[in-house]
């Protein structure tokens, strides 16, 4: 993933972050995040099977989205792209 900001009469600042780290970086509240997943899916009597397909389908396709956005002359842009050689 890659984040851009870019601001007038400034460099731009470009950060390479590594999704792998990121995501074992905030492991634990992923779990808590599963469980409160988990009572929402209870509460709303939906399928969580179903629930996760639809969470599975849209993290892959992530690959290739741009998030620009604009405040005042500030500018910030992230990109995620895929790995190569990970399918």
């Amino acid at each position: 993933m890659t984040v851009r900001l870019s601001r007038p009469g400034r460099p731009r600042l470009s950060l390479h972050i590594p999704v792998l780290p990121l995501l074992l970086l905030v492991s634990p509240l992923l779990l808590l995040l599963a469980l409160a997943l988990a009572a929402a899916c209870l509460a709303a009597r939906a399928a969580p099977m179903g629930v996760l397909h639809g969470i599975g389908q849209l993290l892959r396709a992530l690959p290739g989205s741009r998030v620009e956005v604009e405040q005042g002359r500030t500018a910030v842009l992230v990109s995620v792209s895929r790995v190569p050689g990970i399918p």
